[in-house]
C-alpha cells in the first residue's frame, strides 16, 4: 500500500504521542477505516512502528515534542507546528489522543475550522494530586474541550470528574468500553506454544511506573517466597524516558538480584508470555483508562488478580474471572496471589474463560469501531 495521501477519500487524522501507542491501541480501527476507503494521517513523534503504519496505508507525520514538559514554550511550539500541519493538510475530522494533542491539538483544529474529538485515555499521572499542574493542566483542558464537537472517555469515573469539575459539557461527552481488544488476534488458541510450567507462573505487562504497581508486585512475591512458595514472577514492559513516575533502573536490578522479579524487557508480541502463565497481575493505582494489558489477559483466558482501581476493577468480576486486591497493598495482593495457586486446574481454566466471556461482551474491538463511525457518519 501507498503511504501517500490518498487521493479521492476523506481524509482522517490521528495526533497521539507515540506511533507505538497508534499502531497498539487502534490498528483495528485504522484498517476498518481504511476498508471504507478512508485516507488517514497520523501524526506523532516517531519510532519503530512509523514505518509499520505507513505500511497500513497511513501517511506518517513526524512530530516532535515531549508529552511529560512542563516548558510552555515548548508546548507553544507543538501548537503552531499542528497548526500548520491541520492548515495544508485540511483532514475532514481530527481525533487526539493523551493530553498534550487533546489540548494543544484541539485549539489548532478550532483555529482552521476543523472538527475534532478529543480521546482522554485516562486521567494520568497530572490528576492524580490536586496541585499546581493539576490547576494548569485542568484550565487548558476547559479551554481546549469547549472547541471541539465530541469528547471521549475509557470509562464512567473519568467522564464524571471531568462533568463535575466543570472541564466538559455532558452534552459533548461519550463512554467508550476501553479501546477495545481484537478476540480473534487474544485468543487462546493463536498457535503459540502451550503452558507446561513446572512452577506456578505470575506474569505482569505495564510500562515501567511506579504507579503501575511494580514495587507492590515485588514486594508481593518477596511475601510469598518468604511463606516457601515456589512461584515465576515474571514482567515485561519498557521504562519510559523522563517520566518522574518511572522506577530506577538500579531498583529493578536489585530485585531480579534477590530474585524477586524476571524482567523480559518490551514484548512486541505479549501473546506467548500470556500464553505461558498461570496468572496476570495488574496491582495498579495509576489514573487508568481502561487497562489493554487486562484486556488482552482476559481474552487470553489468563485468570487477573487486579486493584480496586477505576479502569482496572471493570475487566474483572471478583471471584468470576478473577480477584480484586487493595490498591497498593502487596500483603493483600500476596493474600490474592495464595488464594489463586490454591485453585485447581480446572477451577483457573474456568475463571480464565469467563474473562474471555467478558472481554467479547463487553471490549469487543467492533462496539468502539461502530463509535468511530457514528461520529464519522455525522460530519458529513
Amino acid at each position: 500500500m501507498s503511504n501517500n495521501k490518498t487521493e479521492n477519500s476523506k481524509q482522517i487524522a490521528f495526533v497521539s504521542n507515540s506511533a507505538w501507542s497508534v499502531y497498539n491501541f487502534r490498528l483495528d480501527v485504522i484498517r476498518y477505516l481504511r476498508q471504507q476507503g478512508y485516507g488517514l494521517i497520523v501524526i506523532a513523534p516517531g519510532d519503530d512502528y512509523s514505518s509499520l503504519l505507513m505500511d497500513e496505508g497511513c501517511e506518517f507525520i513526524n512530530i516532535q515534542f515531549n508529552n511529560r514538559s512542563e516548558n510552555p514554550l515548548l508546548d507553544l511550539k507543538l501548537y503552531i507546528e499542528l497548526k500548520k500541519i491541520y492548515a495544508q493538510k485540511k483532514p475532514a475530522f481530527i481525533f487526539h489522543y493523551v493530553i498534550k494533542p487533546n489540548i494543544y491539538g484541539s485549539l489548532a483544529a478550532a483555529a482552521c475550522a476543523i472538527k475534532s474529538a478529543a480521546v482522554v485515555t485516562g486521567l494520568g499521572y497530572s490528576f492524580a494530586r490536586k496541585n499546581w499542574l493539576y490547576k494548569i493542566v485542568r484550565s487548558l483542558y476547559k479551554r481546549a474541550l469547549r472547541k471541539t464537537n465530541e469528547v471521549w472517555f475509557l470509562n464512567n469515573e473519568d467522564a464524571k470528574a471531568f462533568i463535575s469539575e466543570k472541564i466538559v459539557d455532558i452534552k459533548k461527552t461519550k463512554v467508550l468500553p476501553g479501546e477495545g481488544i481484537n478476540v480473534h488476534h487474544f485468543s487462546h488458541d493463536f498457535g503459540g506454544p502451550k503452558r507446561g510450567n513446572a512452577r506456578f507462573a505470575f506474569l505482569m505487562s505495564a510500562r515501567l511506573l511506579r504507579s503501575k504497581g511494580l514495587a507492590v508486585y515485588a514486594d508481593a512475591a518477596r511475601i510469598i517466597r518468604n511463606k516457601g512458595y515456589d512461584a515465576d514472577f515474571d514482567l515485561i514492559g519498557f521504562f519510559e524516558e523522563h517520566h518522574p513516575d518511572s522506577i530506577a533502573e538500579q531498583e529493578l536490578k536489585q530485585w531480579e538480584e534477590e530474585g524477586l522479579v524476571k524482567h523480559h524487557g518490551f514484548a512486541k508480541d505479549v501473546r506467548p508470555y500470556l500464553e505461558n502463565a498461570d496468572c496476570f497481575v495488574f496491582p495498579s493505582f495509576y489514573n487508568e483508562g481502561v487497562p489493554r494489558c487486562l484486556m488482552e489477559a482476559a481474552s487470553m483466558e489468563l485468570p487477573i488478580i487486579t486493584s480496586l482501581n477505576r479502569g482496572c476493577k471493570e475487566v474483572v468480576l471478583n471471584n468470576s474471572n478473577g480477584y480484586i486486591c487493595n490498591p497498593n497493598d502487596p500483603f493483600d495482593l500476596a493474600d490474592k496471589m495464595e488464594k489463586m495457586m490454591a485453585l485447581s486446574p480446572e477451577e483457573r481454566e474456568r475463571m480464565g474463560k469467563n474473562g474471555r466471556l467478558l472481554v467479547m461482551k463487553k471490549f469487543n474491538v467492533e462496539s468502539v469501531i461502530k463509535e468511530y463511525e457514528k461520529t464519522l457518519r455525522n460530519i458529513y
